[in-house]
């Protein structure tokens, strides 16, 4: 099948396709006479995978890594459990921070007055002079990242 045919039969775009084939995660596909790449089977099992992975929140060096363990038959389900629960932790501590961060917002939002006055906490929480609007600023005495 050609690329097209690739990227409907598994929602990953043409794009993504042929930059995961440039990064190494899908080896390049047998061409044919007309130059364009012939996908098969094996190939959408592979995409499917990494978008499968890519929806779990694993980034491109870990997705290679997990490939090599689905490719790997004596792989122990230990360290692919271990792969997982770590996963699942950052994505605890990120749910955490946007948490954290949506609260911020909302509290700004109550206390700006939303009318045609220039005055605006937001604003001044943003730049750093909270003295006028009477809510802390978020990220208050931790270091910027």
């Amino acid at each position: 099948m050609n690329i097209g045919q690739a990227a409907t039969k598994t929602g990953v775009s043409q794009r993504m396709i042929r930059h995961y084939e440039k990064i190494g995660l899908i080896p390049p596909p047998p061409r044919r006479e007309s130059g364009y790449r012939d996908y098969g089977a094996e190939d959408v099992a592979r995409l499917h995978f990494i978008a499968n992975a890519r929806d779990l929140g694993f980034a491109i060096d870990e997705i290679a890594g997990l490939l090599a363990l689905w490719g790997d038959e004596h792989r122990a389900s230990a360290e692919v459990k271990a792969l997982a629960l770590a996963k699942a932790e950052e994505l605890g501590r990120k749910a955490q921070a946007l948490s954290r961060m949506r609260a911020s917002l909302l509290h700004l939002a109550a206390n700006c007055h939303g009318d045609d006055r220039p005055e605006c906490p937001i604003i001044d929480t943003m730049a750093g002079d909270s003295s006028t609007s009477g809510a802390s600023t978020p990220h208050a005495g931790k270091p910027r990242e």
